[in-house]
């Protein structure tokens, strides 16, 4: 009897897919990152690949960090990973920096964009598009060090939530609500700490496996 497919999900994320650790500015071991604990909790009959990447935006260049761009580098990404079961997409945090001036209507229809090419350039196995699930990032808390980077962020985040949903629903994407399990860590208002890691790779692991069976 053949063995059953192995399931590929596809992470596109920022530092907080990467892994930064807010207490130590280091990365967190693989078993610690949401990723890796969702790749756990999974099992053997799924890959989880892990794309995240340190100030990445939905799809603006920045003019201090260049590459960040996800737009950019989502179809290749897309390509090169094929046959994808399921995309995950978190994006967001670093669009609400001062230096790009954007609503949080503006940052979640950018992420929603980002989820509409997933679904028109990602194939499975049978050709057909993957499942793509858009994660409204948790809200940002009391900033310590980037305080002056984001200004006037955190009110924006908080309404991360209620964006995201509907463009979601604009671009024919499932939509998940990371601020209702998890909260920015207070040493840097941003990045998760371990224990938010947990929670949140425990949760994505049952939307995975409820969505690819």
């Amino acid at each position: 009897m053949p063995e059953p497919p192995i399931r590929t999900v596809l992470c596109y994320g920022d530092s907080n897919t990467w892994g930064y650790d807010p207490a130590s500015g280091k990365r967190f071991a693989a078993h610690e990152r949401w990723t890796g604990v969702m790749a756990r909790e999974l099992g053997d009959g799924y890959r989880v690949v892990e794309e995240g990447l340190n100030g990445r935006t939905t799809r603006w260049d920045d003019p201090i960090e260049p590459g960040r761009n996800g737009l950019t580098y989502l179809a290749p990404c897309l390509e090169s990973h094929q046959p994808l079961d399921m995309v995950l997409i978190m994006l967001g945090t670093n669009d609400l920096k001062r230096r790009f001036n954007l609503s949080a209507s503006d940052i979640a229809e950018s992420a929603g964009a980002l989820a509409g090419v997933a679904k028109h350039i990602g194939k499975t196995a049978a050709g057909q598009p993957p499942h793509v699930l858009l994660i409204a990032p948790p809200a940002v808390t009391t900033l310590t060090d980037f305080d002056e980077m984001f200004s006037g962020a955190e009110p924006k985040s908080r309404l991360f939530s209620r964006y995201y949903r509907m463009a979601a629903g604009w671009h024919g994407a499932a939509f998940f609500d990371a601020g209702t399990l998890i909260e920015s860590s207070p040493l840097d208002g941003i990045h998760f700490a371990a224990d938010a890691h947990r929670v949140l790779g425990q949760a994505l692991a049952h939307e995975v496996r409820s969505t690819c069976t």
